[in-house]
C-alpha cells in the first residue's frame, strides 16, 4: 500500500515538473504573455484538463519558476556566507541578472511587482517570488554589521535594487543586461557603503 502511495506521489512530482519544463520553454520561445495553457499542455504531452490539477493560473506557474530560480540564488549565496555584505549583495545581484538574462519570461513579474507593493502583506507576499526579500536580508545584515548606512530604511533600498531589474528591462543603451545591472548595482553599493567601510 505504502509502495502505491510513493509511486502516486511520484508521478504527481514527475507530471508536476514535466508542466514546468513545458512552460519554461513556451515562455522562452514566444514570452509569457503569448503562451496559452493549452500550448504549456501540448509540449508536456499531458491534457489540459491536467494543468489545474497542478496550478491554479499560468501567473502560478510562472511565480513558480521564479521561485525556483530565486532557490537556486539562494544556494549560491549561501555558499558564499563568509563573504562581506557588501560582496554578498553584490554576488546576489550579479547572480540575479545573469538567471533572469538566461530566463527573459521572469521579467513580468519585477515589472509588475511595483504594481501589487502597496497591496496587503498576504497578497504582496503571495505574488512574489522572493528576491526583494532575498535582497533585504542581505541589506539588514549589512546595516547590523555596520558596512550599510542605517539611516535609509532597508526595504527602501531592495527596492531600489529591484526597481534596476525594471529599468534595465527597457534600457535602449548598447550595454548587454548583466553588465548594465552590474555597473548599476556598483553605484548603488558606493551610495550606501558606510564611509569607514570604504
Amino acid at each position: 500500500m505504502a509502495e502505491k502511495i510513493s509511486l502516486r506521489k511520484q508521478k504527481k512530482f514527475q507530471a508536476r515538473q514535466t508542466i514546468l519544463t513545458a512552460a519554461a520553454q513556451q515562455f522562452k520561445l514566444h514570452g509569457f504573455a503569448s503562451t496559452s495553457i493549452a500550448g504549456i499542455m501540448q509540449t508536456a504531452g499531458l491534457g489540459v484538463g491536467t494543468f489545474y490539477n497542478y496550478f491554479g493560473s499560468k501567473e502560478e506557474v510562472l511565480l513558480t519558476l521564479a521561485k525556483n530560480l530565486r532557490e537556486k540564488i539562494t544556494e549560491e549565496i549561501s555558499a558564499a556566507n563568509e563573504e562581506s555584505s557588501v560582496e554578498l549583495l553584490e554576488r546576489c545581484c550579479v547572480c540575479t541578472a545573469k538567471l533572469i538574462d538566461e530566463n527573459r519570461f521572469i521579467l513580468p513579474l519585477f515589472i509588475s511587482a511595483s504594481e501589487h507593493s502597496d497591496k496587503p502583506e498576504q497578497i504582496s507576499k503571495s505574488l512574489s517570488p522572493g528576491f526583494r526579500e532575498l535582497f533585504e536580508a542581505i541589506i539588514l545584515r549589512g546595516q547590523k554589521s555596520g558596512e550599510f548606512r542605517s539611516d535609509v530604511p532597508t526595504n527602501i533600498i531592495s527596492e531600489i535594487i529591484h526597481s534596476i531589474y525594471q529599468t534595465t528591462a527597457f534600457s535602449r543603451l548598447e550595454i548587454p543586461f548583466q553588465e548594465n545591472i552590474r555597473l548599476k548595482v556598483k553605484i548603488l553599493l558606493d551610495g550606501i557603503r558606510e564611509k569607514n567601510f570604504l
